[in-house]
């Protein structure tokens, strides 16, 4: 039995045009470079992959680089989430110039943001001098891989919730007051439902953006394998050493892990956009 796929009219026309434009550059910027890297994968062989992968620098690497951008991902969504209310709510001295400055992770090239970060929580720098007179240690340890991941993402966050949170009508704030609710029960029950697809949204990006950050996280993570050694240092390094099926393994497996991640969050997005839709 045939399938009849029906096409909702828009009175926009160019529904073709667009289409294929719209294939053809995904095709070239995602498919075509995520093919060849399979591609790559497989005319070395899975068992070669895996032997490439199954060792235990790539395995900290792959560990420390997924579990950092993890929590980096989830301090952005906290701090992002609280600084795009206070943006979006607030009307105070400086509010443009912190507006401005949110943007900065995205102008900023990494490396110097790398080596703005080095220079700041290095031992002898204005604050990781103070933290070495405490008898700790931010730069060159898991501490300053963090922090550069937080920086590097902080963005994605702010700027996917505060059109969000723009557009919600204080009224609606207005009218569960006065039904008796108070702050935190507005707040859980009202406000934190209507900004959860764009938080995950937010988080998705962040997280996806500080799983393959490279520039800003050398110069601050000191380099030492199976200690602050990130993957995408790691596939630098066999490159340099001209091993590109070893790099391509590498890179398999953090595409696939990449996926799986990004696939839980759509899913959990999924299921919250229903579970609001039936409140």
């Amino acid at each position: 039995m045939a399938l009849a796929f029906r096409l909702q009219k828009s009175p926009m026309p160019g529904f073709g045009l667009g289409m294929g434009i719209t294939l053809a550059m995904l095709s070239l910027i995602v498919i075509l470079p995520v093919g060849a890297l399979l591609a790559r994968g497989i005319s070395y062989g899975p068992e070669a992959v895996w032997a490439t992968i199954n060792t235990p620098r790539v395995w900290a690497a792959l560990y420390l680089s997924f579990r950092l951008a993890f929590l980096a991902a989830l301090v952005n969504l906290v701090f992002g989430t609280l600084l795009a209310w206070v943006l979006a709510r607030y009307d105070f001295p400086g509010r443009r110039l912190v507006d401005a400055l949110v943007d900065l992770p995205f102008a900023l090239p990494t490396a110097v943001a790398g080596i703005a970060l080095t220079a700041l929580y290095a031992p002898n720098g204005v604050f990781g001098s103070i933290v070495r007179d405490l008898g700790g240690k931010i730069a060159y340890t898991q501490w300053g891989i963090l922090i550069a991941l937080i920086f590097v993402g902080l963005p994605f966050v702010t700027r996917t919730v505060q059109p969000v949170i723009a557009e919600i009508e204080q009224e609606v704030e207005e009218a569960s007051a006065t039904l008796g609710a108070g702050r935190f029960h507005t707040l859980r029950r009202v406000i934190l439902p209507l900004l959860l697809p764009a938080a995950l949204i937010g988080f998705a990006l962040s997280l996806a953006r500080a799983v393959g950050e490279y520039g800003s996280v050398i110069f601050i993570a000191g380099n030492l394998p199976m200690k602050t050694e990130i993957a995408p240092l790691l596939i630098v390094i066999k490159l340099e050493e001209f091993d590109y099926d070893g790099a391509a393994a590498i890179g398999i497996a953090m595409l696939l892990i990449s996926f799986a991640m990004l696939l839980a969050i759509n899913l959990i997005q999924i299921w919250s956009r229903r579970r609001i839709g039936h409140v």
